[in-house]
């Protein structure tokens, strides 16, 4: 047998450790993991200079934008810009523009993003008004359903307990997962009134229109609601402790529920939005020092499911708009999650195995992504070489996405991905893209 690839002089993790070894890949498929002497003979052997072999990161959240939003990213910048991360596989939030409300729709994206893409992507739709369309997008090929509380992307008023109740009911009749941004909706909409009126106008007045009892509140709503159906339930960029616990304590009451946090809540806090004005502003907002710490110590207590980067791209002049109530929410992630991660792994404060629990095997069991989230034979070729010793800084202006700016723009990191393969084609080597697009593939 000889096979399509032999990737030889890696380190790989077994039993906590890591061991020298080689992954043989076949028509895209990993066919054999062992010592090189016991792999098949290959059509193309690469040598991974001893570089750590991780399973291609997962990153369950994010914004690919292109069609009428191109400006801001495109399937091709947005998935150059995951590669270059480290990550093989992403899921695309339905907040594009036409939005992902209908089986039209979809097809739209999905034509749009066949051919473009360098990574597989997925596809999250918003819930349509009619519910016939909402049966046909529940049996089509998307990974689940999104619900933003904070700000309706649906005509549907989620503002009423029926409504809600009704969508989540759906979903479990269907076995779909819905995503929730849970931020009270009229609490927000009472803050920005009041806030307008007192003509506030600074940065840190998006931390007074989001605080913390926004989420908190939130999370608890959908929970007690969630009760009578039992839908599996994932919460989007949790951002405070007591809306971790409240989801622990669902889990143990046997809800199908989850949670994500994002890098920016773990690694950055208020403070930032003070130094950096709108370029530090997201949704939800950064929080305390505390807070921060608390989602931290979360992450390594296993109370929290995955990691997510919420890559939200928009235009520069969109972050630096004069007016507070012009700035959009959001920054640019894929191609920073990994590197700050692995930095904390070189610290001794995460261990290679839970990032890659976090990163990838999780977030494969959590949104059925057969064949992902592991090195194991019958998986799909999807693999990063990391380098745990490269020291470097992260700068902004090298990013392949089209959001050319980041909170963590200057900061020195120890750890950096290397080679991003897709289905057994090296797609991303040392910081640049290899490959054409069109190698990565729409999920079903």
């Amino acid at each position: 047998m000889v096979v399509d690839l032999n990737i030889v002089d890696v380190k790989m993790l077994q039993g906590g450790l890591l061991v020298e070894g080689g992954i043989s890949i076949d028509d895209g498929r990993i066919v054999k993991v062992g010592k090189e002497v016991n792999l098949p003979a290959s059509s193309e052997r690469i040598d991974g200079e001893g570089l750590v072999a991780l399973p291609g990161m997962i990153d369950a959240h994010v914004h690919l934008r292109d069609l009428r939003l191109s400006y801001k990213e495109d399937f091709l910048t947005g998935t150059s810009a995951a590669a270059c991360g480290g990550f093989t596989t992403v899921l695309d939030m339905p907040n594009s523009d036409p939005k992902t409300d209908s089986l039209k729709h979809l097809e739209m994206r999905r034509r749009a993003a066949r051919g473009r893409v360098l990574v597989n992507v997925g596809f999250y739709a918003c819930f349509p008004e009619e519910q016939e369309e909402t049966e046909r997008l529940a049996e089509s090929p998307i990974v689940g359903f999104k619900i933003n509380l904070s700000d309706p992307w649906s005509r549907l008023n989620f503002d009423d307990d029926d409504v809600l109740s009704s969508a989540l009911r759906l979903a479990a009749t269907h076995d779909r997962l819905i995503a929730v941004h849970a931020e009270d909706h009229l609490a927000l909409m009472e803050r920005e009134r009041e806030l307008r009126a007192e003509g506030a106008d600074r940065p840190e007045d998006f931390l007074r229109l989001h605080p913390p009892e926004v989420e908190v509140s939130a999370v608890h709503r959908v929970l007690r609601i969630a009760e009578g159906s039992r839908p599996r339930l994932h919460f989007c960029h949790v951002s405070t402790a007591e809306a971790v616990r409240a989801i622990a304590e669902a889990k143990r009451r046997g809800l199908r529920v989850t949670c994500e946090v994002t890098p920016h809540h773990l690694f950055l806090t208020e403070e930032a939005v003070s130094r950096l004005g709108g370029i530090a502003i997201m949704s939800p907002p950064l929080r305390s020092p505390k807070i921060a710490g608390d989602l931290w110590k979360m992450v390594k207590g296993g109370l929290i499911d995955i990691i997510a980067d919420d890559h939200a791209p928009h235009a520069l002049e969109e972050k630096e708009a004069e007016s507070l109530w012009d700035v959009r929410p959001g920054i640019p992630g894929l191609e920073t999650t990994l590197p700050l991660l692995l930095d904390r792994v070189n610290r001794g404060e995460l261990s290679l195995w839970d990032l890659t629990r976090l990163l990838s095997s999780r977030p494969a069991e959590l949104f059925h992504l057969r064949g992902k989230g592991s090195l194991g034979e019958g998986f799909d070729g999807d693999v990063v070489l990391v380098d745990l010793r490269e020291r470097w800084v992260i700068d902004s202006s090298k990013f392949k996405s089209k959001a050319k700016y980041s909170p963590f723009d200057g900061t020195e990191v120890v750890g950096r991905p290397v080679k991003t393969f897709v289905a057994g084609a090296l797609v991303m080597e040392r910081g640049e893209i290899v490959a054409e697009p069109g190698c990565g593939r729409l999920l079903s």
